[in-house]
């Protein structure tokens, strides 16, 4: 991966040399029309809950509609490729996620290189998943949950968003470190997969908080654990998995990004206000109550957590095989 570093770099030193003038100019004239943000997953799902909190904070900071556009397909490689054809005028922008980090090894022939075709603008929030299943499945614990699947080896349904999806490597993860077993069914978006969960169809999911939590907290479904490596504040009695499966971490990543050529005003001043907005009291806790947490970077922070994150996870892919559909 280390020619992805190079290219971030590269990118990174050549908006840096743009005419100040021309970036001051810009900035202040940023925006005099409706923004669109792209999201690559369908409405309902974590990613466009999210968005919409931060569209919601953008328009009325700025004084014009962000309106979030749902482009969901090929694992929100579909959006990514319209803003990577978008004209780079900050007008067209990109919910960055987990799944633009996982589909550089998923891919083999993507129409575009994401580190070199959209500019990070700020890290949003970091996004947990949370271990659920169905009540109906006998395990209340995340060691009990473990033994249930080693004493049925290949009869867990494990829901996810679509092959190579985040909720899906984080499954995969789980099953190579507990060396367990289970059938992986994909779905179109996170919400649909949610739905068949509350139904019984399949019987667990590493689902986002967003999408999840008020189900859990009516009890229609059962939360085993939490992916960061310590509990969450939202949900105090829900173990880290990694309390039980040592070396276990898996966050969703949420952030902006633009077309490469995209002006460093315009970069900056978003960067500027989302992080206004992140550090709102009303729009923290809306993001706290959602089981995620705040986490605003700047446009070369979120830029090299996007490189750890793809190097990361193509390990998960390659030892588990995961092709993309």
């Amino acid at each position: 991966m280390k020619l992805l570093r190079r290219q971030f770099l590269h990118l990174a030193a050549g908006a840096a040399a743009l005419p100040a003038v021309s970036r001051i100019a810009r900035a202040q004239t940023y925006p005099s029309r409706p923004v669109r943000i792209i999201v690559g997953a369908p409405s309902g799902g974590g990613a466009d809950i999210t968005a919409r909190l931060m569209g919601q904070w953008l328009s009325e900071r700025l004084g014009q509609p962000f309106v979030i556009e749902n482009r969901p397909g090929a694992g929100t490689n579909i959006g990514t490729e319209f803003v990577v054809h978008a004209l780079p005028d900050g007008y067209t922008l990109l919910w960055i996620t987990l799944a633009n980090a996982v589909n550089a090894t998923l891919y083999d022939k993507l129409p575009f290189n994401f580190v070199r075709d959209i500019v990070p603008v700020a890290g949003v929030i970091q996004a947990p998943f949370i271990l659920e299943v169905h009540p109906s499945v006998p395990a209340k614990t995340v060691p009990e949950f473990i033994a249930y699947a080693k004493a049925n080896p290949g009869r867990i349904n494990m829901g996810s968003g679509g092959s190579g999806t985040p909720q899906h490597v984080s499954g995969e993860l789980l099953k190579m470190l507990a060396g367990i077993d289970m059938v992986h069914v994909p779905y179109r978006g996170e919400a649909p997969a949610v739905a068949d969960l509350l139904g019984g169809q399949i019987q667990v999911l590493f689902g986002s908080l967003p999408a999840s939590i008020e189900h859990i907290r009516a009890g229609k479904l059962r939360a085993l654990a939490v992916t960061t490596t310590r509990r969450l504040e939202v949900l105090p009695d829900t173990p880290a998995l990694s309390e039980f499966v040592p070396g276990y971490e898996a966050n969703g990543l949420l952030g902006v990004g633009a077309p490469t050529g995209t002006p460093p005003a315009i970069v900056n001043r978003l960067n500027k206000e989302i992080a206004a907005g992140l550090s709102d009291p009303k729009l923290k806790d809306r993001i706290d109550e959602l089981g995620n947490i705040a986490y605003p970077l700047s446009p070369a922070e979120f830029g090299r957590l996007i490189v750890d994150e793809t190097e990361k996870w193509a390990k998960v892919i390659r030892a588990a095989n995961i092709k993309a559909e």
